[in-house]
């Protein structure tokens, strides 16, 4: 990483960080521990405060165990996140958002009150070459009616369906469904073009949203939550009224 790369990450991240703080002196020891395994790259001390899978920017798979975590270090903390984490603040950059956890600078790195690492909002070169290798590889298995698209956002699986989410060239969401017992290959059941995005408070989550007449479709992702809390919900309504709502996953995609 270059100096001058670093000096830009730094300097964006501080602009909106004029009031981190943390607000609990026991906070500083977790992140003064969080941080030092980042400055030694300890994979040993890391491991023991992650809960796996750690979910990637889709579609590159999540990181599931150790040795993945081993494998892929370098994909998640390369030389500028790791910098960054370096040579941040404690006391400054660090700060505590109720029951969201603990982030550097504007969210770039989350983790919880017991040090555990929750996520990190940066994508180095090397997960951003994966990224097209595995949206190549997508577009090969999908229906051709669906091939057309300018970025996947996700592709996750109910009980009962499997929902596909595309970023179109026109910047509008697209929204496909099967039957869970189908492939991505086959034709969708149900596809609409009209999605819009939405962030829900500033740790992250967020949802989707896709009209069809009186239907309404809402893909809601939680990057921040507790134990139990699912990583997608879908919610189906009709004229407002909730007929469906189920928890999601994401779908590996072989």
């Amino acid at each position: 990483m270059t100096k001058s790369i670093l000096t830009i990450l730094l300097i964006t991240f501080s602009l909106n960080d004029g009031y981190s703080q943390l607000s609990k002196t026991e906070y500083e020891d977790v992140v003064e521990y969080f941080v030092e395994c980042i400055k030694d790259k300890d994979i040993d001390k890391l491991d023991s405060i992650i809960s796996y899978p750690i979910q990637r920017p889709y579609p590159i798979p999540p990181i599931r165990n150790k040795q993945e975590f081993k494998n892929r270090y370098s994909e998640i903390f390369a030389d500028s996140l790791s910098s960054l984490i370096a040579n941040s603040n404690i006391k400054k950059d660090w700060s505590d958002v109720s029951w969201r956890g603990i982030m550097l600078h504007n969210g770039i790195v989350w983790i919880d009150y017991d040090g555990k690492l929750i996520t990190t909002n940066y994508t180095s070169d090397k997960e951003k070459s994966i990224e097209e290798k595995w949206t190549k590889y997508e577009k090969e298995l999908l229906h051709a009616d669906l091939k057309d698209f300018k970025k996947p956002i996700h592709t996750i699986e109910t009980d009962k369906f499997i929902v596909r989410i595309d970023l179109l060239e026109n910047e509008k969401y697209r929204y496909a469904s099967w039957s869970i017992d189908s492939e991505i290959s086959s034709k969708p059941d149900l596809v609409i073009n009209n999605g819009e995005w939405t962030p829900d408070g500033s740790g992250g989550n967020h949802h989707f949203t896709f009209t069809n007449g009186e239907y309404s479709y809402i893909v809601y992702v939680n990057i921040l939550g507790t134990d139990e809390t699912p990583l997608f919900y879908l919610e189906v309504t009709k004229n407002d009224k909730v007929i469906l709502n189920q928890p999601a996953e994401l779908k590996e995609i072989k």
